[in-house]
This record gives structure tokens, C-alpha cells and sequence, in this order.
């Protein structure tokens, strides 16, 4: 595969994850720190990485269905599956800089 489509797929797959926010925060799951890893292998099937802001974290069972549904509707992907890990555990300092700013960290 072409390594320019798989940069531009990606960059896709970032601006679609950043249309998805965490209910409770105003702030996108990406510049939130959520999303761990994006792999993309030759089929153009995409496996993310993520976390929650915690385990119990009220949209544990959509979030990851919302991120599956948008990321598989970008037309070169294949397919789509989010795995949810908890190592390492979420923290502020995950966040971007932007984000520690909209929340008023900075």
C-alpha cells in the first residue's frame, strides 16, 4: 500500500475521531488523550487503541459503538474495530495542550 494513503487515511481517521466528544467533557476524544493508537494494515481494515476517562464511565458501552460506526463510514476504510484498554490508566496529562486550555488547566 501506498504510504501517502495510509498518511491520508489516517489524518481522515483523526478528523472524523475529533468530530466525537466525551458527553461530560466539552472537548473532542482525541485532544482528550483517548485514543491510544490507530493501525491500518493493508486491506484497509483500522483497529484503534483507546480508553475511557474511567472504567465506569457512563458512555463505556456507545463510545466505542460511535467511534466504530464513524471511523467504518470513511469510504476507503474496510472495516473497523475499537479496543478498549485501561493501561495505562487515563490522566489530565494525556490531554493536549488545547484541551488543558478549553477546560481551563492552563
Amino acid at each position: 500500500m501506498d504510504e501517502k494513503v495510509k498518511v491520508d487515511l489516517g489524518e481522515k481517521i483523526v478528523e472524523t475521531v475529533k468530530t466525537i466528544y466525551d458527553p461530560e467533557i466539552p472537548v473532542d476524544i482525541y485532544e482528550l488523550g483517548l485514543i491510544y493508537d490507530v493501525f491500518v494494515n493493508e486491506n484497509m481494515d483500522v483497529k484503534i487503541l483507546m480508553t475511557l476517562t474511567s472504567p465506569n464511565c457512563p458512555v463505556a458501552e456507545t463510545l466505542p459503538m460511535e467511534v466504530e460506526e464513524k471511523v467504518r463510514s470513511i469510504d476507503e476504510v474496510n472495516s473497523a474495530e475499537v479496543e478498549i484498554t485501561f493501561d495505562p490508566a487515563w490522566s489530565q496529562d494525556m490531554m493536549s495542550e488545547e484541551a488543558k486550555l478549553e477546560l481551563g488547566f492552563l
